[in-house]
């Protein structure tokens, strides 16, 4: 069978994030179920994903020496701090328990219906429509990278004067040597008056990089060091169907713990704003009227829209614009379409709010 798309057509509004397969199930009419198919219309949620750059600031162990030593200011005193990251915001179907629905077909035409695995519409009639994939957050947690003093560089730094040093103050000294007599390696090989000259061009750029990475450890032990690493949580909201304009607070940042929960007063909040721009309205004949609900029709949403936006700290960090299904109303389709012998319908449902994509009808190549 070809699928012929006509009558009427929705644009599907697709993510920018990353996407997951969505998995299906085929429901098909039958004596058994008395040609009757269950189903449930999703309502919407809306998913905040939020990142956070984790800083951890640690002194070195010759911290006090670093002036002295060289003139350098260092990190004192241990800190970890956390600052806002980005945010990303989509949206998820949840079931609603109140929006089930039994349609019935006439007997002996086989039709079907393919659903997710929540028992939401995917389509009628054609089970080669592959839905739109869910979102998923691009947003990824990342591990701190290792500190210079938590590489090998770190213990070829470290002379066996330092190691037999009985005081902090003697092995401070005896680093700030090493350090002055790297920078005068580097000097030597530089301007090729090294006793042990490297053999070429390439030796030397790994000569001079070895050297580097020791004067790097060496001098963060009078420095301290700064770990950098990223962690991302998600948090949710659910509209109300009344909701006209929300202003809430959907998770709170730590400058110490980083993400968390809304009721958690040890952060600043971070808000989520919604604002309905457009409610689903009934259909109207040509005279205005409101049309009759199909009996046993074919339930489907006509959702609305709102603007969402994330702020922080008086910043807009994220918004968006969705489509919410509990904004909307249901109406339907009467079954009789999708069992006309001669051109029977399909339909494509848009599985995040239960509402029409694509309405045709089949006919044979």
């Amino acid at each position: 069978m070809k699928a012929y798309r006509f009558l009427l057509a929705a644009m599907a509004l697709l993510s920018t994030f990353g996407l997951s397969a969505q998995m299906t199930q085929r429901l098909t009419a039958t004596k058994t179920n008395e040609y009757g198919l269950i189903y449930n219309l999703p309502k919407t949620g809306i998913v905040v994903t939020i990142s956070a750059t984790k800083t951890v600031e640690t002194p070195g162990e010759f911290a006090r020496y670093a002036k002295k030593y060289l003139n350098m200011t260092p990190i004192l005193e241990p800190r970890t701090r956390y600052e806002m990251g980005n945010v990303e915001i989509y949206t998820r179907p949840l079931a609603d328990d109140a929006e089930q629905y039994l349609v019935r077909f006439k007997s002996g035409q086989g039709v079907f219906m393919m659903v997710t695995a929540d028992g939401f519409p995917v389509s009628i009639g054609d089970d080669a429509y592959t839905p739109a994939p869910a979102p998923v957050t691009s947003l990824k947690n990342v591990a701190a990278a290792p500190t210079i003093l938590e590489t090998p560089a770190a213990h070829q730094a470290v002379t066996e004067d330092m190691l037999r040093a009985t005081s902090s103050a003697k092995r401070a000294e005896l680093a700030a040597d090493k350090i002055y007599e790297i920078r005068q390696q580097r000097s030597d090989i530089i301007s090729g008056q090294a006793d042990n000259m490297p053999s070429d061009g390439e030796a030397m750029k790994v000569a001079l990089a070895a050297l580097d990475r020791q004067e790097q450890a060496l001098t963060a032990m009078f420095v301290g060091t700064t770990a950098t690493s990223t962690e991302v949580k998600t948090f949710y909201y659910t509209p109300s169907a009344d909701d006209e304009r929300v202003h809430r607070i959907i998770a709170r940042l730590s400058a110490t713990d980083g993400l968390v929960s809304p009721d958690d007063l040890s952060g600043s909040p971070i808000y989520l704003d919604l604002t309905v721009t457009r409610r689903g309205e009934l259909p109207v004949n040509e005279k205005g009227v409101v049309k009759t609900f199909p009996k046993e029709g074919v339930a489907y949403r006509i959702p609305g829209n709102a603007d969402v936006r994330v702020t922080y700290d008086g910043r807009a960090m994220a918004q968006a614009a969705i489509s919410v299904a509990q904004f909307g109303v249901v109406f339907g389709l009467d079954p009789s379409i999708f069992t006309a012998k001669k051109a029977p319908g399909y339909l494509h449902f848009d599985s995040n709010t239960g509402a029409i994509l694509e309405l045709g009808v089949l006919s044979g190549d």
